[in-house]
Order: C-alpha cells, then structure tokens, then sequence
C-alpha cells in the first residue's frame, strides 16, 4: 500500500503522537475507566486539563497577564462577528486578503462603520496590499495573517497607530508572535492545532465592556473569561487534541522551531514548483505563504492538470486539489506536516515532469 501523506488545507495533519493520546483518552481519560467522550466537564481532571491548555499558549506564545485565553465553541467565522460586537465602538478598518477578511468585514458592518484600507480582490488575492495608511480614529485594523485559498502570508508583526486585531486560524504556532502588538487575536483549531470545534480568542483585559451595546450573554467575551471557557459545557475532545499538539509544539522546541521547519518545507517545495518546466506558483514571491502552498500548471502544459492530479493521488498525496477559486493544485504544510512528505511531492513532480 502507498503511504499517503496529508496535504488536505483543513482539517489538515496532526502530530501522530497527539493522534494516538486522544484515541486512549476517548477509551479511558485520566485513568478513570470513562472516555474523554462521557466525562463531565466539571471534573477535576478536566479542570486540569483546562489549566495546562491555557498555560501552554500562554508559554509558547508569551502572552502578557494582561491578556485573556478563551476557548470557545464554534469555527473562527463565529468571531467575524463576536469581535466586532464586543470591540467595535464606532468605525473599524479592515484590510481586505482574501474570502476569510472579506467574511470578516461583512460581518462588522453589523456592528458600525467599516473601513477597507486596501484589497488585493482585483488580482485574486495574489499578493498582500502594501503602502496603504490607517484612519487615525478607527477602533481597531482587522487582518488575516494567512489566506489558505490563495497562498499569502503575512508572516511579520505589523506596526500601526491602532489596535490591532488578527486572524490566525491557519498560521497560529507556525512562527513567534509578539501578543503585545495586538489587542486580539482569534484561530479556528482545525488548520494548524487541532480537530475541529473549538476557536481560541486571545484578547486584551481593558478592552472589554467598553461597546455601546447590550452583547448576548454567549457573545460577551466577558462571560467566558468570568467562568475560565466553561460557562456551558466546552468542546472536550477538539480542546483535548489541542493539548495533546501544544505538548508536541514544546517536546520539540516550541513555535522558534516551527519557523524553522515551515521554512524548510517551504524551500523544498517551492524550490520544485520554480525549478520545474510544468508549474508555476500562483502568490507574488515576496507574499508567498509557508502554510498553503498553491500552484499551477504552466499555460502550455495546462491540459496535464488533471492527469497531473491523479497521478499525484496515486503516490499517496492527499489534498493536493486546489480550492475552486484558484484551481490547479494546494500542498498545505502545517506543523505536523513532515519534511520526508514534502520530498514525496517533489519526487512525484519529478516524476511526473520527466514523463513529459
């Protein structure tokens, strides 16, 4: 059998180590006799579990005192409009990368005045807006740091005259972050940490209570940080495979080390995509994202993509289509993606090629 290694954009690759801890947990967690499955949350040992779940973000991330770990149900969409309705007062600006801050902005405008600073929509996301400037007097500039669709990454930590908000559902852990730069940051679990199910908002103490609105109980962060992500019952297993990802994350030398694999990886299959006659990188080179690397088919060999794909899911590549919006082909390499899976994908390129 053909050993598959997992490209799929999200749910994506999970460390083999948290895999198996929560298979024997959903059997038996905390050797209680009892699943992970059937636990109450009250317990103990689940309380525990809490505890260390926070205190690793806060380790590997550096996260100030200052700042709130929430763990909450639902995807990171739930937080287009949770953010705006706890942080937006009056005006908020957005810059516009790709379907997810687009998502983002429609939602605020729920909320109050919304402001696009720049887009990079009329070139399919294929690059990151620079040179633009933020109003003065907006509550927040809302980003998406990585655009799993199109392949952009914002890997460094703006600098700006506002509150910074950011979504990192797909690069969160992948690289060093400074918290301190940011009033909020929120990540959906399921494209770099965990199962799908739980969304984790990191956010500033000052600023909450302070939107002119009555919140619903369930969308008022303040609610959640007042009962530690526990005031309904939390998303057990997805926070539990979380734990078991940031325990491998720090066994093996926290987000500094990340970085340096994500770059590895990056170098070898993009150094493929510019090395071989019949693809070609659909991102600007200076944007090019290290988690979801999309090509395509040169213009003169674009009949083969098909026949490039199956031949590609034959040698154990999975998730390798590109989304719908870009075509061609998607390599996500996430944290758990291994070095020896992204040879495989350049072997099967090589391959392939030399067929042609």
């Amino acid at each position: 059998m053909v050993k598959a290694h997992n490209f799929n954009a999200g749910p994506c690759v999970l460390p083999k180590k948290a895999i198996e801890s929560a298979i024997e947990a959903i059997k038996n967690f905390d050797n209680t006799g009892i699943g992970i499955l059937e636990i109450s949350h009250r317990t103990p040992g689940w309380e525990r579990i809490m505890a260390e779940t926070e205190q690793l973000w806060r380790d590997l991330l550096h996260i100030p005192d200052n700042y709130e770990v929430l763990f909450l149900g639902g995807g990171a969409s739930t937080q287009f409009f949770t953010v705006a309705a706890n942080l937006l007062n009056t005006k908020a600006a957005y810059l516009q990368t790709g379907v997810w801050a687009k998502k983002a902005m429609k939602e605020a405008k729920l909320f109050g005045e919304v402001v696009e600073v720049a887009s990079s929509a009329d070139a399919n996301y294929t690059f990151i807006p620079k040179d633009w400037t933020v109003p003065a007097d907006v509550d927040y500039l809302h980003i998406t740091t990585n655009n799993t669709i199109y392949g952009t990454e914002m890997r460094k930590d703006l600098d700006v005259n506002v509150p910074l908000i950011a979504d990192m559902s797909s690069d969160i852990f992948s690289r060093p972050i400074d918290v301190k730069k940011y009033d909020a940051i929120y990540a959906g679990a399921q494209k770099n940490l965990a199962m799908a199910g739980v969304t984790i908002v990191i956010v500033k103490d000052e600023k909450l209570g302070k939107a002119p609105r009555e919140i619903p109980t369930m969308l008022d962060y303040r609610t959640h940080v007042e009962k530690g992500s526990m005031f309904n019952t939390p998303p057990v297993v997805p926070i539990y495979s979380a734990l078991e990802t940031l325990r491998w994350i720090k066994k093996n030398g926290g987000v500094e080390t990340m970085d340096k694999l994500a770059q590895k990886r990056a170098e070898i299959v993009y150094g493929e995509i510019d090395r071989n006659k019949l693809f070609r990188g659909t991102a600007a080179t200076e944007d090019r994202s290290l988690m979801n690397i999309c090509f395509v088919m040169n213009d003169e060999y674009k009949e083969l993509e098909k026949e490039f794909l199956d031949f590609a899911v034959s040698k154990g590549m999975v998730g390798v289509k590109g989304h719908r919006s870009v075509g061609g082909f998607r390599a996500s390499c996430y944290n758990a993606q291994t070095i020896e899976g992204c040879e495989a994908l350049v072997a099967c390129m090589k391959e392939f090629e030399a067929k042609h």
